[in-house]
């Protein structure tokens, strides 16, 4: 197996594996366990395990100065866009929380204009309404079961993903991605963990059933999947890497259901069908492929 075959199948693996999340979201809401605790719990066992792991590979480091106050306010902002996520999962199946997520590559394309000087076409235009239609489509899944509050707090959430992309993508540039991501992550488990204790809302898993989907969302959808992401960074195209994540709405909706057995309709598969064509229309764009190589 090449290097480029490699790096497509550790980029599969990590869009799957966030694919998991919203799942684990479910089973945590099921299991009793409030956002805070899920979220606290599943930041500080991941970024444990992140930090083990870069030791492990010899490439832990410590940032200073301004690297380390980028590294920190994405941190916060990753917590930010997290609860927002799973506030909304409260609200809206699985598979419809995970389509409405994955418009944030048009944020990305929307803050890059903005604010990286980024040329808007045509070709995005069109992206951006396919990927909002989408939305509007999935949203008109199941009535009875699509709170658009809900949708309205994922599509948030997405803002904010798209937010913490953009600015890795400035700050990269003085300093390696896994070890951002290490710093950011200690950054957004200190929120949570000064949120819960601040709270009230913090309290200590004592079930089979609650540590599932804690460790679930820690490994599976944060630990793993990253260090794949990056380390098929490595050996493929950011372009590449970001058409072959578009299986991970894919696989969210598939598990939600095939798991939690949730609606599968006409409106989800096109909704889902019209966002994944608006993020493959800017990912394939033939400027972003050139900026990108």
């Amino acid at each position: 197996m090449n290097r480029e075959t490699v790096g497509v199948v550790m980029v599969l693996f990590a869009a799957a594996g966030f694919g998991t999340l919203a799942i684990f979201g479910k089973f945590a809401e099921k299991a009793g366990l409030n956002t805070t605790t899920l979220l606290t719990f599943r930041f500080v066992v991941a970024a444990v395990l992140l930090w083990l792991g870069l030791v492990v590979w010899g490439r832990a480091r410590l940032l200073s100065g301004r690297r380390l106050r980028a590294a920190l306010a994405l941190g916060v902002l990753y917590a930010t866009f997290s609860a927002l996520f799973f506030w909304g999962l409260l609200f809206v199946p699985a598979g419809v929380a995970g389509i409405a997520f994955y418009t944030y590559p048009v944020g990305v394309y929307v803050l890059s204009v903005t604010f990286l000087d980024e040329g808007l076409s045509g070709r995005k235009l069109v992206a951006l309404v396919f990927a909002l239609g989408g939305v509007a489509l999935v949203a008109r899944a199941d009535p009875g079961a699509v709170d658009l509050f809900g949708v309205a707090l994922i599509v948030l959430a997405a803002a904010g993903y798209a937010g913490y992309i953009t600015g890795s993508r400035a700050a990269v540039a003085s300093v390696s991605a896994d070890i951002l991501t290490g710093v950011a992550l200690i950054a957004t488990a200190l929120v949570f963990v000064v949120f819960g204790l601040g709270s009230g809302r913090l309290f200590l898993p004592t079930t089979v059933d609650q540590w599932v989907p804690i460790l679930g969302t820690a490994v599976l959808g944060t630990t793993l999947p990253l260090f794949l992401y990056v380390s098929g960074l490595e050996r493929i195209e950011a372009s590449r890497a970001a058409v072959t994540s578009t299986v991970e709405p894919v696989v969210t909706v598939l598990l939600g259901i095939s798991i939690l057995d949730e609606a599968f309709t006409l409106s989800l598969v096109s909704g889902g069908a019209l966002v994944l064509g608006g993020v493959l229309l800017i990912q394939t764009d033939p400027r972003a492929l050139l900026d990108s190589g």
